[in-house]
């Protein structure tokens, strides 16, 4: 049996986010996902924190069980 797919409609980093560059990070998480691509998606640290900005997705790759986002930061919320 396969590893079934989540469909995800926020992005949840849990501080595990790798900046490549200035405003372009990497996120792996275990499992296979679905994301938006290209179209503006919530940022949070944790399920439970308040939005920490808004990404579009440039891609997403699915490999040995788990799946790599490469998302873009378009706005970030003052943490204030």
């Amino acid at each position: 049996m396969g590893m079934p797919m989540e469909l995800n409609t926020m992005i949840v980093t849990k501080g595990n986010e790798v900046r490549e560059e200035e405003n372009r990070f990497v996120l792996q998480k275990d499992g296979y996902r679905l994301y938006p691509i290209d179209i503006p998606i919530a940022v949070f640290k944790t399920k439970d924190s308040e939005q920490s900005g808004t990404a579009l997705i440039k891609k997403v790759e699915w490999q040995q069980g788990k799946t790599t986002i490469t998302y873009t930061l378009v706005s970030l919320k003052s943490t204030n």
